[in-house]
């Protein structure tokens, strides 16, 4: 059945820059029946691990994880970039192929020992999850999963996050 959604991604060649396959999901996301089944595979996996809530980073974990969690009927929390969330934050700076990006959390958005799913469309150098995972993490919550859409097999994000369970419903090798 995880192959029936690749049929719903589009390859977009030199997408955002030459040399780039981008793996498109807006057809997934634009088919309500396919949509949502996809989230439905990702909860039936994640409700294996026991979570007490769902983070994802902006933007398109949300569109992943803000329904894993209302189908989990957990809450949920949005990770941003800088100055994007009202209340007092708290931060982690990580690397990018040239430079560096920060991404920001509520401070009282996550309580200790609390069991986190982390979701987003995409695993792909496992560089943002990685960066969420440790803001979870700085306000002591326990990332017991990840869930994706789509994992780009070869840029080896998997080893970046450590050893939590990773599932994905679409593998790519190239």
């Amino acid at each position: 059945m995880k192959d029936h959604y690749r049929t719903w991604i589009r390859d977009i060649p030199d997408f955002p820059k030459q040399g780039i396959l981008f793996r498109d999901i807006t057809p997934l996301l634009g088919n309500g029946a396919v949509y949502r089944d996809a989230i439905q595979a990702l909860a039936v996996k994640a409700e294996e691990w026991k979570p007490e809530l769902v983070v994802g980073p902006e933007a398109r974990g949300y569109v992943v994880g803000a329904p894993l969690a209302v189908t989990l009927g957990l809450g949920f929390v949005p990770v941003r970039k800088p100055g994007k969330l009202p209340y007092k934050t708290v931060s982690v700076e990580y690397a990018l192929e040239y430079g560096t990006d920060r991404l920001e959390i509520h401070e009282d958005a996550i309580q200790p020992g609390q069991r986190v799913v982390v979701a987003d469309d995409l695993l792909a150098t496992g560089g943002t999850m990685r960066a969420t995972m440790d803001l979870v993490e700085k306000l002591g919550g326990v990332v017991v999963g990840a869930a994706f859409l789509i994992e780009l097999k070869q840029l080896g994000g998997r080893d970046r996050l450590g050893d939590i369970p990773v599932y994905t419903l679409v593998q790519f090798d190239d």
